[in-house]
């Protein structure tokens, strides 16, 4: 017997049993959806968080910030300055593992103001104008802030859209989007004048309904409404909101003009809130961060006031949850297909006791026990393979519903690669199901089983 007739008389037996089929193919077909739709909604979610660890500035940023001086150091303490911008200068001379430095100096919950409307957005910063590679920044309209503005202190500042939004109207509140370069806001009644606004950030989700929601006012208003916009606010994640609730200055107007004047801040190099760089190579960080840690450890005088965050830390963490969540739903996935593997075994079974006369007849006129094997076997992968298929097709129904009833950040992105491998596993599966069956069928005595009744 060749395959093509195998396939034939198994799929006229999967027909002739439809119902029965439909239950022992339930258990494969669960299986495949489930190893399918874990592994999309994981991809999902590995993808906006590597996405938003792109946007705060890549695996190569690292942040220098205070720490408590160690207990052995706890009478030093009175002469830690924490970082400051001679930490900054020196890194810059001393550090060649080092490609880009940015000192910061944030404000704690400023109050923006302007013809009767306020906003406290989320980073208020006085730091360089190198900041906009450092965090991964694009200037839309206008420009950044240059070296002079900071040299002199100069009341200007650059905004994300949040700020915009709630000071100057919103696009999808007004019909139109508003450019307010040249315009002044108040900070803690300090003027500002606006030259720059960063572009609007936003998750794949986002961008998505954002663009739905402009298909719809599209169709509901007609030509008059083309340019709608849709909302801003609903499904970026953190970073993105983060991203377009910042407000740059000059590191110098926030040094001379805004800043506190009591505490370390009355000193003459004040302590920053932080400082960023970034490293030539990510393979040379650890020698980096090394060369960094001696600089700083000859500028604050052996006090090891100050630790190094950085990046990878958050890359490692991504790997690792993604690595344990496939497990997870693998085992998971790998236990229903077995389930269904059982199933198939039993349906096997019985329909072997079923047919058994027909299996004899069919040895009496001369099939061999390898027909026969090969026989049950092709008709166990056969349904597997079904179960599978219908399985792919319902893993993107049951990604559109996890979707609708538990939105994430990122849309589920299904792979080939998982279809490829949750359509093999079924095929294994229906193998292993019924080699026990295909051997019970070989092994029957012609004779015997044609007086079976």
């Amino acid at each position: 017997m060749n395959f093509a007739n195998a396939i034939s008389i198994g799929l006229k037996e999967i027909w002739a049993h439809k119902f029965r089929s439909l239950l022992t193919m339930l258990g494969i077909i669960l299986g495949v959806a489930s190893l399918v739709a874990m592994t999309a909604l994981v991809k999902g979610m590995e993808n906006g968080a590597r996405e938003a660890l792109i946007a705060i500035g890549g695996v190569e940023k690292v942040r220098i910030e205070d720490q408590e001086i160690p207990v052995g150091q706890a009478y030093l303490a009175d002469q830690a300055t924490g970082n400051t911008l001679k930490d900054v200068y020196a890194l810059e001379q001393s550090a060649p593992l080092i490609r880009l430095i940015s000192p910061e100096m944030r404000l704690n919950s400023p109050v923006l103001t302007r013809g009767g409307k306020s906003y406290t957005p989320f980073v208020f910063v006085g730091t360089w104008p190198n900041t906009l590679e450092m965090n991964e920044h694009v200037i839309e309209h206008g420009r950044m802030l240059n070296d002079l503005e900071n040299e002199e202190a100069r009341s200007v500042c650059v905004i994300g859209t949040a700020t915009r939004d709630e000071l100057f109207g919103s696009p999808e509140d007004i019909g139109r989007e508003i450019i307010p370069l040249g315009e002044t806001i108040s900070v803690n009644g300090q003027p500002l004048m606006i030259i720059g606004m960063l572009k609007h950030y936003e998750g794949e989700q986002e961008r998505k309904q954002r663009a739905m929601e402009k298909e719809k006012l599209k169709e509901q208003a007609g030509p008059a409404r083309a340019r709608g916009w849709g909302p801003r606010g609903g499904g970026a994640n953190f970073i993105f909101r983060l991203k377009n609730s910042t407000v740059f200055v000059p590191l110098n107007t926030v040094l001379l003009k805004l800043r506190p004047t009591t505490g370390t801040n009355t000193m003459v190099d004040p302590r920053l809130s932080v400082v960023q760089f970034k490293v030539r190579d990510v393979d040379q960080l650890e020698p980096a961060l090394q060369q960094a840690r001696n600089v700083l450890m000859q500028t604050h005088k052996g006090i090891e006031d100050f630790s190094f965050r950085t990046q990878e830390d958050w890359a490692d963490q991504i790997n690792v949850f993604t690595r344990n969540a496939r497990l997870t739903g693998g085992i998971i996935a790998a236990i229903s297909l077995l389930v269904g593997g059982i199933g198939i075994m039993n349906i096997m079974l019985a329909s072997i006791t079923e047919r058994v006369r027909e299996i004899g007849l069919r040895k009496a006129i001369g099939a061999t026990n390898a027909s026969v094997f090969i026989q049950i076997l092709v008709e166990s992968v056969v349904i597997s393979l079904i179960g599978g298929a219908v399985g792919l097709a319902a893993s993107n129904g049951l990604v559109l519903l996890l979707t609708v009833i538990s939105p994430s950040e990122n849309t589920p992105v299904i792979t080939f690669g998982s279809m490829a491998v949750a359509f093999a596993f079924s095929a294994v599966v229906g193998v292993l199901a019924g080699l026990l069956p295909a051997m019970k069928a070989a092994k029957l005595d012609p004779i015997q089983a044609l007086r079976y009744e």
